[in-house]
């Protein structure tokens, strides 16, 4: 079983403050986020819903998305997510 890797993107309320971030485990980063377990942008804001994700087996196409993303303009990043998430709920919400 090859690993995956998560480009995801959350945010602190429907059409909020948007972080971008690369994980291989989107479960326990989400609940890093929540938890304000690790410094930074997300912790300061309260980002925490997941509002979008992708899934790659690559490492470095993870970073390589990670980065072209956060390159994006806040319209451009809100158009990707509105694409499969309309209404900016909560893509977690129904792993609990």
């Amino acid at each position: 079983m090859s690993k995956q890797y998560y480009v995801y993107l959350v945010t602190n309320r429907p059409r909020g403050v948007i972080y971008t971030g690369v994980t291989s485990s989107l479960q326990r980063r989400l609940f890093e986020h929540r938890e304000k377990l690790v410094p930074g942008f997300a912790s300061l804001y309260n980002a925490s819903r997941l509002v979008y994700f992708e899934v790659t087996g690559s490492v470095q196409s993870a970073i390589a998305r990670e980065k072209q993303i956060k390159g994006w303009l806040r319209w451009r990043k809100g158009q990707l997510i509105e694409a499969t998430n309309p209404h900016w709920r909560d893509l977690s919400e129904e792993w609990e």
